[in-house]
C-alpha cells in the first residue's frame, strides 16, 4: 500500500487505494483523479482549536468540558472524560473532531474540549 496517497476529500478517510488514474474511497465511493488532489495541497488547512484556544493536532489527548448528551440514546459523555487520539476532520458541519469514546466512532466540536 502506498503510503503517499492523499486522505479522501469527501469524508477524510485515509484508506484511499488508486484504481488506474483515479484515487477511491473504500468508504464512500468518492472518486478523484490525482491532479485534483494536488491542486488542493497547497491551500492552508484551518487551524482547530479548543475551547481555551490551544491548537488541537491529530492523535492529541483532551479533556471534555461540558456534558453531552448523545444523540439517540440515553447515555451522557461527562465532564471530565479523558479523550486519546482524535482525528481532526474538516468539512463534518461545526463537528470537527472524530474520536473513540467507550468503543463508539463519536464525532465532537471543538469548543466542548480541552486539550490534556
Amino acid at each position: 500500500m502506498n503510503e503517499t496517497l492523499p486522505p479522501c476529500p469527501e469524508c477524510s478517510s485515509d484508506l484511499t487505494y488508486e484504481m488506474g488514474s483515479l484515487l477511491v474511497c473504500p468508504l464512500c465511493a468518492h472518486e478523484w483523479t490525482a491532479e485534483t488532489a494536488s491542486a488542493d495541497e497547497p491551500a492552508a488547512e484551518a487551524v482547530i482549536t479548543d475551547a481555551f484556544g490551544s491548537v488541537l493536532a491529530d492523535g492529541d489527548s483532551v479533556t471534555i468540558v461540558k456534558g453531552l448528551k448523545v444523540k439517540g440514546g440515553s447515555n451522557v459523555i461527562k465532564v471530565g472524560t479523558k479523550v486519546r487520539d482524535i482525528r481532526l476532520r474538516q468539512g463534518v458541519g461545526d463537528h470537527d473532531i472524530e474520536a473513540r469514546i467507550e468503543g463508539v466512532t463519536t464525532q465532537l466540536k471543538s469548543s466542548v474540549v480541552k486539550k490534556a
